[in-house]
């Protein structure tokens, strides 16, 4: 771990001062100054291995149910625990009904048979593979997200953050990112501690820890400024109390406080549903739908220029186990909302689940690259033409159409 990256991601990040100096927040964007109001990219990932299959369902085929005789979600129309149709093929879990709106408006848009193309099925290193944009290549030392960033002559101490407790592995990198738990505990109590520190970084020698250390300030700083401003959701918006959900809240609070916020990353554990699958996906999903529906509530209008993908390192078995749950998979599902995503839509070939169709007679096979998807984002929606930077040795992507 580098000085920059331990800086960030150590308690040295949650450092203050007593009082904000007005300018602060008005200096960072002033009227010569580029605006504010950038194209923004939030990533969500869902640790674990979520179970694309039964979170959007292939109701249409019934060799999905053959595999699944206890956990498959029932046909559309069959009662309240039944899929949400989407297009007479697919449908969402039922946990997934606040969604539902959003799909029919067409800004969102389900991408299925998704993932990456390295077969490991041990979560670390295919969420190191995610989350650096390079499967099978450990040595990565940065992330996608991160190489994501164009050059900016006049950056926002907070253009990249993450919502984590050290910073994502994703958002490593040669640009500038700051990790935060929380904005309320962005600071220390001791503010002549916090002035010590302050004086310190500015006065080392080491150029590293200079500008770090003056970035990590100046963070802190604004944080503090937009503390003082309070938030409340728009649109009675209500996010639950989980970490998804207050996370997205912060992250929508930090969208209209007009920062220069450009890219957020947040993440959400507990998707490894070996046994016992049905109860916890219920749970699970509806924290998740509730938090993203509030999100695209509390924005309104903003989300024409903010776009969500989010993600999870690998599907699970097509078949069920003999413990109600399902074990590691390959190929799952992808969402993207927001408003350049042309929804309403599902994306991607579907493979089928038939024996010989299945990867390794067991798994969803992949038909769609993970980095197609993130790839189109980038791309089209903050506009970073260079894609192969942000993915190194992917010479050939595959866009789906995803984006306007």
């Amino acid at each position: 771990m580098n000085r920059r990256i331990f800086l960030k991601s150590s308690a040295m990040a949650m450092v203050g001062v007593g009082s904000t100096p007005a300018w602060l927040s008005r200096a960072l964007y002033a009227a010569d100054a580029p605006s504010p109001r950038k194209k923004i990219l939030v990533a969500i990932f869902q640790r674990g291995a979520v179970d694309g299959l039964n979170v959007v369902v292939p109701h249409g085929e019934q060799r999905y149910y053959d595999l699944r005789p206890t956990l498959a979600i029932a046909k559309p129309g069959s009662g309240n625990d039944s899929a949400i149709d989407l297009d007479g093929f697919f449908g969402l879990h039922p946990a997934l009904k606040p969604l539902k709106p959003i799909y029919d408006a067409n800004r969102l848009a389900v991408v299925h048979a998704v993932g990456s193309p390295d077969p490991t099925r041990s979560h670390f290193d295919a969420q190191d593979y995610m989350e650096s944009g390079t499967p099978g290549r450990k040595a990565t030392a940065d992330g996608w997200l991160n190489r994501a960033l164009t050059p900016e002559q006049k950056k926002s101490p907070v253009r990249a953050v993450s919502f984590s407790p050290d910073l994502a592995r994703t958002l490593r990198g040669r640009n500038e990112a700051v990790s935060i738990n929380n904005l309320n505990d962005f600071q220390v109590r001791d503010t002549r501690g916090a002035a010590t520190f302050e004086s310190m970084y500015s006065s080392t020698m080491d150029k590293v820890l200079n500008g770090t250390g003056r970035e990590t300030f100046e963070a802190v700083k604004l944080m503090q400024s937009i503390q003082k401003q309070g938030y409340t959701p728009a649109g009675g918006a209500r996010y639950p109390n989980g970490r998804l959900g207050q996370s997205l809240k912060q992250i929508a609070q930090l969208i209209k406080s007009d920062v220069g916020l450009e890219v957020a990353f947040t993440d959400v554990g507990g998707w490894d549903t070996h046994v016992n699958e049905a109860p916890q996906l219920n749970r699970l999903l509806g924290e998740f739908a509730d938090a993203l529906a509030a999100f695209y509530q509390d924005l309104g209008d903003r989300m024409a220029d903010v776009s969500v993908v989010t993600m999870s390192e690998f599907g699970r078995t097509a078949r069920e186990n003999g413990n109600r749950g399902t074990d590691h998979g390959h190929a799952n599902v992808m969402f993207a909302f927001g408003g350049d995503v042309q929804g309403g839509k599902i994306y991607g070939d579907w493979p089928g689940l038939a024996e010989e169709q299945l990867y390794e007679n067991r798994d969803l096979n992949l038909t769609t690259d993970f980095r197609d998807v993130l790839g189109e984002l980038v791309t089209r929606h903050l506009g970073n033409r260079q894609i192969a930077s942000v993915f190194p040795g992917y010479a050939d992507p595959k866009f789906r159409g995803l984006i306007a």
